[in-house]
This record gives structure tokens, sequence and C-alpha cells, in this order.
């Protein structure tokens, strides 16, 4: 059996990571530059947003896990007799992937017997955990690295992920748009609906109120998935908006006619740090079963 590590952009809490024996690797944050905390160890999701919501001073920055942290983290695997899956937070919007394969590629000659294999979800937060958790479930099935690595290429091709934010001040702040947009959509109350497309953050739609923004995603998703229930599972994420991502994942369900069998998450870091308190996140993905022949 191969073991599964992935950076914290996945959004596992540190007992899921556990209980499914799979790793992560942190990412890091920063609110002065000099002190680096390891997402989930150092500090938690929860502790970091509230005070990013208290602080409305405060420009924390991100950081990817290093090539010598993946390293640090193949090594014990390796040791072991193991061969591992490592998947990553899309290479369009972090360095993650790029440490990974570092790291894999420094490992090749100390351990020439065993594979590291790296794949790139395209996606974050939920939707990279949906990924991850589709990975898990054909490790304990007893699929090989190979055909898990096969099914898993498939399954990140039918994920997406899609997120509106209660305000663009966190987009601001890390000059992902203009302060003016920033004044303009404030004024006007926008919401913005951003999705990834190949792995890039780009703007879907943007919409005045927060009800209407949410009804918005659920109808378009209502609309994605109409006659393909029974083939995706899908996830609601959120940032200090557990009642709305209820009430959001209560009304998709019934859109759907289905019902949404994982747990709402508290979004990480490295997506919330740029979409903020107030964020609220949907993911979907193909079951691996889907593509099994």
């Amino acid at each position: 059996m191969f073991q599964i590590i992935s950076d914290s952009s996945c959004d596992f809490s540190p007992a899921e990571a556990k209980a499914h024996h799979i790793e992560i690797v942190p990412f890091y944050i920063t609110f002065d530059q000099t002190a680096h905390l390891k997402e989930g160890i150092d500090i938690s999701k929860e502790a970091y947003f509230q005070r990013l919501k208290a602080e409305k001073n405060l420009f924390p920055q991100t950081s990817q896990p290093s090539p010598q942290d993946y390293i640090d983290a193949y090594t014990p695997h390796l040791d072991a007799g193991k061969d591992i899956l490592s998947l990553t937070i899309s290479s369009k919007v972090s360095g993650s992937y790029t440490s990974a394969v570092l790291a894999a590629d420094m490992l090749k000659e100390e351990y020439p017997d065993r594979t590291i294999l790296v794949m790139d979800s395209l996606n974050g937060s939920i939707g990279q955990g949906l990924i991850l958790t589709e990975i898990i479930k054909m490790r304990d099935k007893g699929y090989s690295l190979a055909e898990t690595a096969a099914l898993a290429g498939e399954v990140i091709k039918t994920a997406k992920i899609y997120f509106t934010l209660d305000s663009l001040e966190y987009l601001r702040r890390g000059g992902r748009v203009g302060p003016t947009t920033a004044l303009v959509g404030g004024l006007l109350g926008l919401r913005p609906v951003l999705h990834l497309v190949d792995g890039t953050v780009a703007q879907l739609d943007s919409v005045r109120g927060s009800k209407r923004v949410m009804q918005l995603m659920e109808e378009g998703i209502a609309a994605a998935l109409e006659g393909e229930t029974q083939h995706v599972t899908l996830a609601i994420g959120h940032i200090l908006r557990e009642e709305d991502a209820a009430t959001f994942k209560a009304n998709l369900e019934a859109a759907l006619h289905m019902t949404i069998t994982n747990p709402v998450t508290e979004v990480g870091v490295t997506i919330g740090t740029h979409a903020g308190p107030g964020a609220l996140v949907v993911a979907y993905c193909k079951k691996y079963e889907t593509f099994v022949r």
C-alpha cells in the first residue's frame, strides 16, 4: 500500500488526516515577515481568521512548503519501503507543486527502488479535498499507485470549485484587484463569484447582495449537474460563515434532490487569505468509480 501526502490546501483537519492515514505538509503564514507559522500546527484556521477579521490593518502572507519540508515528509515513508502519491494545490496559484517535484527528484538517487508520484490537483481548498478523498478511497480499495494515479487524473479533469466573497478588500490587499475596483464593489454591494479555470482563478460573475449570489450559485450548479448527481461528490466550505454555509447546503440538496454527505468545512489559509472572512465555497468532482472500466 502506498502513502498519500498532501499540502495543507486540501483543508483536511489534523483529525481527518490521522483517521485516513495521510500526511499533511503545511503552508506557512506570516504576520510580520519574520515569524513563519505552520498552518494547522502553529496556528489553527479559526484563530487565523478571527485575527484577520479583528485586525483591519493586518496584512498576512502565505508561502508554500519548501522542498526540504517535502523531503522531511517523504523520507520516513520511503525508509519504510512505501511508494508515495503526493497531491498539491494548483501549480498556477502556488509553488507547492514545484517544491514537491524538486523534493522527489532529490530523493531519486537515494531511493532508486521507490516511486514518488507528484500530482497537480489544478484545484485547491475543498476542491482539492474532494480529489484527495477519491484517492484515499482508491488506496483503501486496494488499487495500485499507477492505477490510482490514472483514475485520479480523470477525476481532476472534472473537479470544479466556486467561491463568493463578502468583500473585495482581501483581494485588494493581495493585489488581485485594484483599490478602485474594491471601492466601487463595496459601495455597490457587489459580491463576485470566482472559480478556477485550468487551475487559475477567474471571475465568473458579480452580483449585488448575499442572498442573490447564493441563489445564483445554487441555480448554476443545479443546472451543471442535472442528470449527473449519482456520479458526483460535493462539498461546501466557508470562512466564519457557518450558518449561511449550512443554509446553502440545505438549499443545494433540495435543488439537486440529493444528500451531500461531506461535512461543511472551514476553508484554510491558502485560498482564505485572499478570500477573507465571509467567503462561501462549493466544489464538486466525479467519483472515481465513474471511470472504472
